[in-house]
């Protein structure tokens, strides 16, 4: 179920921008071409279903601090022919669009700013007046929307599924604004599609920066618990390790261990109901405690960590992996992703020419950004048909 297209219109400089995807994607560029951008907007993406994709706009600076600040013409390298076309975002309305499609599913929001009114009934202005609105929404069969294959979509204050005969019913009537119709409408009865869409996308993992200053959560000792998926912050390490190792694969976790940190191992104690990670180097007499490892050993292990997760996410997405290593290990830090894209799709945004080098010849997709007038385009790349819902 993996996912062929991601598309993102009006966020930062990601103007109109549609790619394809394969199961193994690295996304590479200079500095300021858009990578972060892109890696946000495929967060937002995910928290949309989880309810808080307005937070996350909030936490940024609101709709108008993300969305396109330039101009409505055709960038030059469009016009000339370097960069393929694609839709555009015009001089309107501000819009973020966001959207993805798999083989069998896909799904958009374009979220917009709300019509000056009053709020609370007392016909006072709202001063939720920069929190974004949900402008159209929609879930369809197949990889590109069509009149002929929409399973739910938004219609003002409703949302309408396709029952049994074909047709659009609404299953929802009050809808507010700012509520997706993925969290009001996903239902195992009335809207199963969109219930199950849901709980893909809340699978979906981001490892960003994990926390490996001198008072990060993971060099203290934790509470010993199951842990199926790692933290995006890599908070619960020893407990996720000792998981994999009982439920998981330990052997190839141990063996990813042994490829970057030869003659190493790492070991989990529990004392009282705390779990500690120690690791045990070639030469030393003892074993180093979380306390004592570099930055670098600590991020590897965490990836090591995430990576060999006992239940495998149908995406995962890992944004500038390579921080804080040593340049040997971005050899066996690919290799270990080429094997976990097996079990998982896996888009790796980096700016490490030797890494993105490296999964390039272990079959890695490469989506290279660049800018243009401000816009960031993909070279080389022909972008894949997309249409968005209509407002």
């Amino acid at each position: 179920m993996a996912l062929v297209t991601l598309s993102i219109a009006g966020y930062r400089s990601l103007r109109s921008l549609s790619v394809p995807l394969k199961q193994l994607n690295v996304v590479t560029g200079e500095n300021g071409t858009g990578k972060t951008s892109l890696y946000r907007s495929l967060r937002l993406l995910a928290d949309v279903a989880q309810g808080q994709a307005i937070g996350s706009l909030a936490a940024e600076g609101g709709m108008r601090s993300i969305t396109w600040a330039g101009g409505s013409s055709y960038s030059s390298a469009i016009r000339s022919g370097r960069a393929p076309m694609q839709s555009t975002v015009g001089d309107g309305p501000v819009s973020l669009r966001l959207g993805f499609a798999s083989a069998d599913y896909g799904y958009a929001i374009d979220l917009g700013l709300p019509i000056p009114g009053p709020g609370g009934g007392r016909g006072q202005p709202s001063l939720f007046g920069d929190d974004p609105e949900v402008k159209a929404e929609a879930v369809w069969v197949g990889e590109r929307l069509s009149r002929r294959n929409v399973i739910a979509r938004r219609g003002n204050a409703s949302v309408l599924v396709q029952a049994g005969d074909g047709r659009l019913r609404p299953v929802v009537t009050d809808l507010a604004p700012f509520e997706s119709m993925m969290m009001r409408a996903a239902d195992p009865t009335g809207a199963a599609e969109l219930l199950h869409l849901r709980e893909r996308m809340r699978g979906w993992r981001f490892y960003d920066h994990f926390r490996i200053d001198r008072d990060a959560p993971a060099r203290m000792p934790r509470v010993g618990t199951r842990t199926v998926a790692l933290a995006s912050d890599g908070s619960d390490l020893a407990p996720a390790v000792q998981t994999v190792r009982e439920i998981g694969d330990g052997p190839a976790f141990d063996a990813a261990i042994e490829d970057a940190f030869p003659g190493s191992s790492i070991e989990i104690e529990a004392t009282d109901g705390l779990f500690h990670l120690t690791m045990r180097q070639k030469g030393l007499r003892r074993p180093l405690a979380t306390s004592e490892l570099s930055d670098g050993t600590l991020r590897y292990v965490a990836l090591v960590t995430a990576l060999h997760t006992p239940r495998p996410p149908e995406l995962i997405v890992l944004n500038e992996p390579e921080s804080s290593l040593h340049p040997d290990l971005l050899f066996p830090l690919a290799r270990m992703i080429a094997a976990a894209s097996d079990r998982s799709q896996i888009i790796v945004v980096s700016h490490a020419r030797a890494l993105a080098d490296c999964l390039q010849k272990q079959g890695a997709y490469m989506l290279a950004l660049e800018k243009v007038e401000g816009e960031t385009v993909v070279a080389d790349v022909h972008p894949p048909l997309w249409s968005w819902p209509e407002r």
